[in-house]
């Protein structure tokens, strides 16, 4: 499930290990019975206690686990250093979440999630200039439904009315349950001489703030009753239901979801699915929880509109990939796969995945063929000898004594590696 703060995890830091679950969780449990290393292991525990420090907000625990899964690994960019600056930023640790956002986009470039933040970063330091070209460029993608609203507020900090109006209203059109946009729309008006025009503005902040004030107590409540085991009747949960509103219907199914409950899920994320179809995330939501049924041929029908939509996220092709494996479909499972390790070649999950992908289809009866599967195989998983293995056996049924023993002497070697 996605939280507003997991779905930056998950679009902008091509996680698959997210904090609500763990959509490949039936492979990761066959990596580990298949002994791989310790540290590995070790740094798949300090990301997923960062993760989980983040959905609670608890922001310096976050900061403490992703710095050790750095101590381990400093290449991962997208999945240990970003959550690490935004815990940082979440602190209010402003020099030092700007160094890590700056180290990341040293590697990767301006990706929408960093200009987010450091347009952030920039506003808070009142470097106005600064974060109107940051949140600018985010927001030819925005990561954010509040992108709009902090770049027509850097518009209005500068003074440049209206550009500040235009991103407001736009902020309004994303999110208009924003109350935050229509007070800064109504000052702007009042500033102006547009009193009308304010007036209703701010009755519409106000209104805005009380019903956001409303369902934020519901959503406690929700949780509150969810926790202590109310697997029947949870009044706050059932008020919180409103078929017209998708983010109150993907918290709804978030807080069942986090509880287990599923089939109680479910309706909330269908509808919410059906309400914001352009939407990514809600699209995965609802697969999401399919998978988590094991009602795979359910999960497969948002997802491959979805993976058609957006063919270049991570967490879509790699749950698609999941759901085809899942049902049988190893070809298709893996062109999914191999797409999504194109995407994000450090995800541990998928990686096992798409191995056994690549073994299976190695069984193909054309030596050449499966030779070309088993060698992307031991790319995918340098320390498994078992692609070795069977690139021995071909060779040696080919003829090929050379390359027989090559490939048997690099198995060996891999294997008694992994035993130390």
């Amino acid at each position: 499930m996605f939280t507003r703060l997991t779905w930056l995890r998950i679009v902008y830091l091509g996680l698959f290990l997210l904090a609500a679950g763990q959509p490949c969780g039936r492979v990761k449990a066959q990596t580990e019975s298949a002994g791989k290393p310790s540290s590995t292991d070790a740094l798949e525990t300090h990301l997923g206690k960062g993760y989980d420090a983040l959905k609670e907000e608890n922001y310096e625990e976050a900061e403490k686990e992703f710095r050790a899964a750095l101590a381990i690994d400093p290449s991962l960019d997208m999945r240990a250093r970003f959550p690490l600056a935004v815990a940082l930023f979440e602190q209010h640790k402003s020099a030092a979440s700007r160094q890590e956002f700056q180290l990341v986009r040293h590697e990767t470039g301006d990706q929408p999630g960093i200009c987010y933040y450091l347009g952030r970063l920039d506003l808070d330091e009142r470097n106005y200039k600064g974060a109107i070209e940051s949140l600018g460029k985010a927001a030819a993608h925005p990561p954010f439904p509040d992108t709009a609203f902090y770049l027509g507020l850097a518009y209005v900090k500068q003074g440049s009315d209206p550009e500040a109006e235009k991103w407001l209203k736009k902020a309004t059109e994303v999110n208009p349950a924003d109350s935050r946009a229509q007070y800064q729309l109504a000052l702007l008006y009042r500033k102006e001489g547009r009193q009308d025009e304010a007036k209703q503005a701010f009755q519409r902040s106000k209104e805005n703030q009380a019903k956001s004030d409303k369902v934020s107590q519901l959503k406690w409540e929700c949780g509150q009753q969810l926790d202590r085991g109310q697997n029947g009747a949870a009044p706050a949960c059932e008020q919180l239901y409103d078929a017209t509103d998708a983010d109150r219907l993907t918290s709804l199914g978030i807080l069942y979801g986090q509880h287990g409950q599923f089939e109680k899920a479910l309706p909330a994320l269908q509808r919410a699915a059906q309400l914001v179809p352009q939407s990514p995330q809600m699209q995965y939501n609802l697969a999401y929880t399919y998978f988590q049924m094991k009602r795979f041929a359910d999960a497969r029908e948002p997802l491959e509109t979805a993976v058609q939509r957006w063919p270049d996220l991570f967490p879509l092709n790699a749950l698609y990939g999941a759901v085809l494996w899942n049902l049988g479909e190893v070809l298709p499972a893996y062109e999914a796969l191999h797409h999504a390790h194109q995407l994000n070649t450090q995800d541990v999950a998928t990686n096992a995945l798409l191995e056994q992908s690549l073994l299976e289809l190695a069984k193909h009866p054309d030596d050449a063929q499966a030779l070309k599967y088993l060698e992307e195989s031991a790319t995918v998983a340098p320390a498994d000898p078992e692609p070795h293995r069977r690139m021995a056996e071909i060779y040696r049924r080919l003829g090929k004594p050379e390359q027989a023993q090559e490939e048997e002497s690099k198995a060996k070697n891999l294997a008694n590696a992994s035993r130390k």
